[in-house]
C-alpha cells in the first residue's frame, strides 16, 4: 500500500489507541493450553496476531473470531491438548508468533515446522533455538541453526538458568512457556528488564512465576486456568501520535485507553526528558495491566542520551525518537540499542536512510545512532518503508511534519495499526490520502 502525506496547519482529535499487539498474541497463546473457555475483548486485530490464531488452529485450539469482531473465545485445551499439525505453520510477518510458538511446540512431543515470510526469515532465530536445545528439546533451523524455517520436535525438557546476552520480552517467553512444562525450575537473567506482559499473565492464569530484579523465575506447572481480558490500548502505537504532536507547532491529541507498564513506558520518559507536554489522565487497570488517558501538546524540545535499561523498555518506539530529534536543539544520542538492526529490517540503517532521504542529520551507530537537531531545510520526499510497519509509520509521522508531499510506498502499517492512515487523516483534517 501507498500513502501521500502533506503537512496540515494543525493537529487535533482523539484517538482510541488500537489494543497492544504483545497482550493480544499472549492472550491467545496462553488461553490456548489453559482449561476452560476465555472471552478476549478487543484484541488487535492484525496481520501478526491473525498470523498466532491461524497457528493455533492448525494446533487443534477452537478460536471463534470472525475479520471485524471486536470479541474471541478461545477453548482452552490444556496444558498437554495441542495436535500436531498437519501443515507448516506459518508465522507471517510475526516474530513474537515465531519465538513464542518455538518455546511452547519444544515442550510437545510433536513435529512441528515454523515459518514465515522472507523478512521474517531473515530474523536471528538462534537466540532461542540455543537455550531451548540446553532444555533438551530437538530443534534445527537453516544456516547453522539460526534462521528459520524452524523444525522442533519436542518434549522431556528441563529447567535451566539462562543468561540472556540482551533484553528480550521474546526470548524471555519463549523461555517461560517452557519453562511451564519443564522438569525443574527455569531461571533467565537478562541484563536489563524487558516488558513483563508474559509474567503478569501467565501468574494471573495460576503459574507460579517470581521476578528478582533483572531475573524471573517459573516452576513447572500441573495447569493454567483460563483467563478472560479486555485487551488495552498498545503504547506503540500511541507513540506516533505522541511525537506527530510534541513536533508539530500546533497541536493537541487525546490518546484513550495507553497501556501504561512500566516496563513499556520507556518512551513517556524518553520525550519527557526531551521537554515534551504529556500529561496523564484517567489511571485505571484492565486485564492485569495499567491503562491511562494521555494528553499531548506541541512543545519546544530538546536532545538528550537515551542508552541502559530504558533502550528495552522503548525499542520499538526509538525510530520515532530519532524523528522527534530533528525538531529538538542540540544533538540526541541512541546508543546501547543493537537489537534495532535485529527487527522487521535493519532499523538503524532503515531510520538513517528514511530520515537522511528528507534531508535530516543522522548517523549511524553500531548501537543505534546520532541526531543533529533541530533540522532546517526537511522537506517531503518518496520513501520506501520496506515492509516494516514502524518505518511506514515513521515515515507517516514525518510526512506530517515537514514541508512538500511524502509519500510512502510498502508502509506494512497494518501489521500493528490496520487504521494508521484513517487515524492521521481524521488528526491533520484530511492531509492524507492511500492508494
Amino acid at each position: 500500500m501507498a500513502a501521500r502525506v502533506d503537512r496540515p496547519d494543525r493537529i487535533r482529535g482523539r484517538i482510541a489507541i488500537p489494543p497492544d499487539k504483545s497482550v493480544s498474541h499472549r492472550a491467545f497463546i496462553f488461553n490456548a493450553i489453559a482449561d476452560g473457555i476465555a472471552t478476549i475483548e478487543r484484541p488487535l486485530d492484525s496481520l501478526d496476531v491473525r498470523s498466532t490464531v491461524a497457528c493455533l488452529r492448525s494446533l487443534g485450539v477452537e478460536i471463534t473470531w470472525s475479520e471485524g469482531d471486536p470479541v474471541a473465545t478461545v477453548t482452552g485445551r490444556g496444558l498437554h491438548g495441542l495436535f500436531e499439525s498437519e501443515d507448516v505453520l506459518d508465522c507471517g510477518n510475526s516474530g513474537t508468533s515465531m519465538r513464542l510458538l518455538a518455546g511452547l511446540l519444544a515442550a510437545h512431543p510433536l513435529l512441528s515446522i515454523l515459518t514465515g515470510d522472507v523478512s521474517l526469515r531473515r530474523r536471528p532465530m538462534a537466540r532461542v533455538i540455543g537455550p531451548l536445545r540446553n532444555m533438551g528439546a530437538q530443534i534445527f533451523a537453516r544456516t547453522g541453526d539460526t534462521l528459520a524455517p524452524i523444525v522442533i520436535k519436542g518434549g522431556g525438557l528441563r529447567g535451566i538458568t539462562f543468561q540472556s546476552p540482551v533484553a528480550s520480552a521474546q526470548v524471555k517467553s519463549a523461555l517461560l512457556l517452557a519453562g511451564l512444562y519443564a522438569e525443574g525450575r527455569t531461571r533467565i537473567d537478562e541484563p536489563a528488564r524487558s516488558r513483563d506482559h508474559t509474567e503478569r499473565m501467565l501468574s494471573a492464569m495460576g503459574a507460579d512465576v517470581r521476578q528478582d530484579g533483572t531475573a524471573v523465575t517459573i516452576e513447572p506447572a500441573t495447569r493454567l486456568a483460563a483467563m478472560s481480558l479486555r485487551v488495552p490500548g498498545d503504547i506503540s502505537s500511541a507513540a506516533p501520535w505522541l511525537v506527530l504532536a510534541s513536533c508539530h507547532p500546533d497541536a493537541e491529541l487525546l490518546l484513550e485507553g495507553v497501556n501504561t507498564n512500566p516496563t513499556r513506558t520507556g518512551i513517556l520518559e524518553i520525550l519527557r526528558a526531551m521537554g515534551a507536554s504529556i500529561e496523564v489522565l484517567e489511571e485505571r487497570t484492565t486485564g492485569g495491566e495499567p491503562v491511562a488517558d494521555l494528553v499531548v501538546h506541541s512543545a519546544k524540545l530538546h536532545g538528550t542520551t537515551v542508552s541502559g535499561a530504558l533502550v528495552p523498555r522503548a525499542i520499538d518506539e526509538l525510530p520515532l525518537v530519532a524523528l522527534a530529534a530533528c525538531f529538538a536543539e542540540g544533538e540526541t544520542v541512541v546508543k546501547e540499542a543493537a537489537e534495532l538492526r535485529a527487527k522487521e529490517s535493519d532499523r538503524v540503517d532503515a531510520v538513517v536512510q528514511a530520515l537522511g532521504h528528507l534531508g535530516a542529520r543522522v548517523h549511524p551507530r553500531p548501537d543505534g545512532f546520532i541526531v543533529e537537531g533541530p533540522v532546517t531545510g526537511l522537506r517531503g520526499r518518496r520513501i520506501d518503508a520496506g515492509g516494516d510497519h514502524r518505518i511506514g509509520m515513521l515515515a507517516g509521522v514525518a510526512g506530517a511534519l515537514v514541508p512538500g508531499e511524502t509519500r510512502i510506498d510498502d508502509d506494512a502499517v497494518a501489521v500493528s495499526y490496520p487504521n494508521f492512515w484513517d487515524d492521521l487523516r481524521r488528526a491533520s483534517s484530511g492531509a492524507v490520502a492511500v492508494q
